[in-house]
């Protein structure tokens, strides 16, 4: 029988190793299935041999990442609420909670979006798009960006989920999107002939796929939400706010940095921006488990937290490290080893080549650093200090990514640019894992000594 609601917590007892892989595998899996989408889209517009259609796809991809880092934001907020509500036995706080939230991500996300396809064209200049790429850019945004609202309620819907523990359900949410994606992206985009038209509409309909299997297991099988209510709105607001707020600005850092270094690699031409629209997809492709790790940690920290259990806090926290670092290698090395067939397969001229090549090959082990930093703010956001975490990535992205990106131009033009951004993530993402780890030993310190004999 399907579970009738979320009910004690189950990362308050068993392994936590266990644990942090189970949930952080299944939601890179999940995780890479969302952002399968973009990529498979900009897979085959590059096989239309087009720079100009890769390299707008690549730049109006990171507007929408920077509006779906908005939704990740508010996502933070009900999670970190929810799974400590179930940490301290509280179903029904934990529905109602999970309702304000899923009503908040989704009004925010859709004021956003308005806004966003309101100045599409202004906001894709800035970006460094002109001419032909902008227009193409204009033209991809305006389908896509109204179904932004969907991706909040696809991602908060798959964030539900792992906080009561349910891995499998919370993957199979943006599975569901990715596997349509890889249907129709060929059909539409090759065999119909639509071009960037057919890429857009593709992702339109994977996103609506998304929302409703989300929904569907949210409401269905777990009866996680409860009936919507003005007086849970007035109640949990507040509370919510406090850790979303910061969240929200925390995850704007990234899409923030991604804006200063794509500026800065625009002044190169377009071969430097397709290669770097790939090394953007390739990325959050291959470093699925690295960006799901901090959704993973977040709800095993916050049941812990609200059981009371500080010792397995700091226990958790040191398995998603560890957890990190052997991924990173992993992925690291598999992506050198296929460089030249993805090069190939996106017809990347040598300028794109030698910028995806960097990455590849040097840039991408400071994802170790980057995964620290993400363990280190779901840590600070579900131990109730979220402005730390903002203040960690802001300092990475708002103080170091510009000038560090201006002097790697200057030393080797674009890919100076990526070796810019793994220095700015060694720098932060070290700060960030140490004040995490001072900040649980002084819970610990501070605790009585809860633990069951013989644990």
């Amino acid at each position: 029988m399907p579970p009738a609601g979320p009910s004690q917590g189950k990362f308050v007892t068993g392994g936590l190793m266990r644990h942090v892989v189970t949930m952080a595998l299944s939601g890179a899996l999940g995780l890479s299935f969302t952002f399968l989408v973009d990529f498979l889209a900009l897979w085959w517009i590059s096989q239309l041999r087009v720079e100009a259609m890769i390299a707008a796809v690549g730049i109006a991809g990171t507007i929408q990442f920077a509006i779906m880092s908005v939704s990740i934001g508010m996502m933070i907020g009900a999670v970190a609420l929810v799974s400590r509500s179930i940490g301290m036995g509280q179903p029904d706080r934990a529905r109602r909670i999970a309702t304000v939230g899923m009503i908040l991500a989704t009004a925010v996300l859709t004021l956003v979006s308005v806004l966003a396809w309101v100045f599409r064209h202004e906001v894709l200049a800035a970006s460094g798009a002109t001419g032909e790429v902008l227009e193409i850019g204009v033209s991809f945004l305006t389908i896509t960006l109204p179904s932004m609202p969907l991706i909040a309620l696809g991602v908060t819907a798959s964030a539900l989920l792992r906080a009561v523990g349910d891995a499998w359900r919370s993957m199979a949410v943006t599975m569901a999107a990715g596997m349509i994606a890889v249907v129709l992206d060929p059909i539409l985009i090759v065999w119909l002939r639509w071009d960037v038209t057919g890429a857009a509409i593709s992702i339109l309909v994977a996103r609506v796929v998304m929302a409703g299997v989300g929904l569907w297991f949210v409401i269905r099988t777990h009866k996680l939400l409860a009936r919507p209510s003005m007086a849970d709105i007035g109640e949990y607001l507040r509370p919510y706010l406090a850790i979303a707020l910061p969240a929200i600005a925390t995850q704007l850092s990234t899409p923030f940095g991604n804006w200063i270094l794509t500026r800065e690699v625009a002044q190169f031409g377009e071969a430097a921006i397709a290669g770097w629209g790939v090394v953007m997809r390739l990325t959050i492709l291959a470093f699925g488990g690295i960006f799901a790790l901090s959704g993973a940690i977040g709800g095993i920290i916050g049941q812990n937290f609200g059981a009371g259990r500080p010792d397995r806090v700091s226990e958790a926290y040191w398995a998603a490290m560890k957890f990190c670092a052997v991924y990173t290698l992993v992925a690291w090395a598999l992506m050198a080893l296929a460089t030249e067939p993805i090069a190939r397969s996106f017809g990347l001229s040598a300028e794109g080549t030698t910028v995806l090549r960097t990455f590849t090959h040097f840039a991408a082990g400071s994802f170790i650093f980057t995964g620290a930093l993400f363990v280190a703010n779901a840590t600070f956001n579900n131990l109730g200090r979220p402005v730390w975490s903002m203040a960690a990535n802001w300092f990475r992205d708002g103080i170091l990514m510009w000038p560090f990106a201006l002097a790697g131009a200057a030393w080797a033009a674009a890919p100076g640019i990526l070796w810019a951004n793994a220095f700015a993530n060694v720098i932060a993402g070290t700060m960030a894992a140490w004040l995490a780890w001072r900040y649980i030993r002084k819970l610990n310190r501070a605790a009585p000594d809860e633990r069951p004999a013989g644990k």
